[in-house]
């Protein structure tokens, strides 16, 4: 019965899981690329905030069920004993860059895809066999090189949390100051969130960050409640849009060989809850590409997204909200370096010129419109 329960459940909740976040992204314009984008183009903030409304909401969350000891959130690979440092860095400039190109992130492209886009159904292809690869695949021994060469051993401090390495200065039990921490860090999100008076008069933004972030914390809930079979352990995850999609296609292949699991359903409901939210808002059509130098750029990015992603152990939803809602140390590094690659990307696309995009970009102010 409680194999039942965990094989039949767990998928599920990822399908609603995906449906809400899919359908709250295509009826809010929730856009992490979109964030970055407003901020650099016209420094508007308000879908940045929203995005960092998204954390602290998942990180109140995820603080909790870690302090209860229900879900098993040490065991979350966010929170491993080795530091990839290097994937961080690497992974997130690589992810980001990329983004730029396809002009979204993975999580976009899914929406992007339910709403009939067919670069979507391009970008997820790509996406998904470029993370397959990078993972399980031919471009798989050099990402373990590289993760492995550039990679930092945190195992004498209990693994690569904040609160780990700050209770080794105090001699106190991780656990114990884990609530406390992940408190303080979402409260201070939370003040400047809603310090900006255009942020607060933005319910649309609002609405979206809290409900993404509550689906992020119902994904760890789900996965390492239910999935902790005595017989078959599930892996304690939540959003994540980097290798689910390669998972997904490679179950779509082998159907009949193949199970379906957590993450596998989180994307086919974020396809399907796109869909339903534009066909109710009658935005359902087909797009193609412009022209050859469109088709080549998304190309490109989908494959820097698809391998940088998964060197860096998610991407903007995967790292930039899930990762960071653990208080895991390499969340915060590889959403600086997607920050800089999709940065240093939009300008590039602007000015079209390597010079005088990294001009651009290393003037470190927003570019006025």
């Amino acid at each position: 019965m409680g194999e039942l329960q965990t094989s039949f459940f767990l998928p599920l909740i990822g399908l609603l899981c995906g449906l809400v976040i899919g359908g709250t992204a295509r009826a809010s314009r929730f856009c992490t690329f979109g964030a970055i984008e407003d901020y650099v183009m016209a420094a508007r903030t308000e879908r940045l905030r929203a995005w960092g409304l998204a954390i602290a909401i998942a990180m109140v969350l995820v603080s909790a069920l870690h302090a209860s000891n229900i879900a098993r959130i040490d065991q979350t690979f966010y929170l491993g004993p080795s530091l990839p440092l290097g994937g961080a860095i690497i992974g997130g400039l690589m992810f980001g860059f990329g983004m730029a190109m396809v002009g979204t992130c993975g999580y976009g492209v899914l929406v992007r895809l339910g709403g009939g886009d067919l670069k979507a159904l391009v970008g997820v292809l790509v996406l998904g066999l470029s993370a397959y690869a990078a993972a399980r695949g031919l471009t798989a021994p050099l990402r373990i090189w590289l993760g492995e060469a550039t990679s930092v051993d945190l195992s004498s401090f209990g693994g690569q949390g904040i609160p780990h390495l700050l209770s080794s200065l105090t001699g106190d039990d991780a656990r114990n100051v884990w609530l406390p921490i992940g408190f303080s860090i979402a409260g201070v999100m939370l003040v400047w969130c809603f310090r900006c008076n255009a942020f607060c008069a933005a319910r649309r933004d609002i609405f979206a960050g809290a409900v993404i972030g509550l689906v992020i914390g119902c994904g760890f809930a789900a996965t390492g409640i239910l999935g902790n079979d005595a017989f078959d352990p599930q892996p304690v995850e939540s959003m994540t849009y980097v290798l689910p999609p390669g998972e997904t296609l490679v179950y779509l292949l082998t159907f009949t060989g193949s199970s379906i699991d957590f993450g596998i359903c989180v994307v086919l409901g974020t396809i399907a809850g796109a869909f339903i939210v534009a066909v109710w808002k009658s935005e359902l059509r087909l797009e193609a590409f412009d022209g050859r130098r469109e088709m080549r750029r998304h190309l490109i990015g989908a494959s820097l997204m698809g391998f940088g992603g998964v060197f860096a152990l998610g991407c903007t939803v995967g790292q930039g909200m899930t990762g960071m809602s653990t208080l895991s140390l390499s969340a915060p590094i590889a959403l600086i370096g997607i920050f800089m690659g999709a940065s240093f990307g939009i300008h590039y696309l602007v000015s079209t010129s390597i010079g005088e995009a990294m001009r651009s970009f290393l003037a470190l102010h927003p570019r006025e419109e």
